[in-house]
């Protein structure tokens, strides 16, 4: 099972995220695969989230920036934005590891565009 963590800045068209969807995913990545599309609480309500996850058919949860502390040491990219503005070193991949718990890890480093970062993290068993 496959999470999709997201972050991206306000405003954010839904073309834009599925645009870093698709440049996160390589050739054994299909989109059916995500169960769960992952972000920061302030994010929750972006309309462009929203419609990615609602096109995907899959649900969409947020988490805090506290929570993200617990998976700090997992997260393999480091953003000094996302460090400024948000307290950890990447939204992507923290929510995705957050989304797909304790067995979760990452596919690799996330991938951004001009407004979105993307990351992937595979779950084994059941999610959070």
């Amino acid at each position: 099972m496959l999470v999709c963590g997201i972050g991206c800045r306000r405003g954010t068209a839904t073309e834009d995220i599925e645009a870093a969807i698709c440049l996160a995913r390589n050739a054994f990545i299909r989109t059916e695969d995500i169960a769960v599309i992952a972000t920061e609480t302030s994010k929750a309500n972006e309309p462009g989230i929203c419609e990615t996850a609602h096109r995907l058919g899959v649900t969409l949860v947020s988490f805090t920036t506290d929570e993200f502390q617990s998976v700090a040491s997992r997260i393999l990219t480091v953003s000094p934005a996302a460090l400024k503005h948000k307290s950890t070193p990447s939204v992507a991949e923290a929510a995705a590891l957050l989304a797909g718990g304790a067995n979760a890890r990452l596919l690799g480093p996330r991938v951004f565009n001009a407004t979105t970062t993307c990351a992937f993290a595979v779950v084994d068993g059941d999610l959070r």
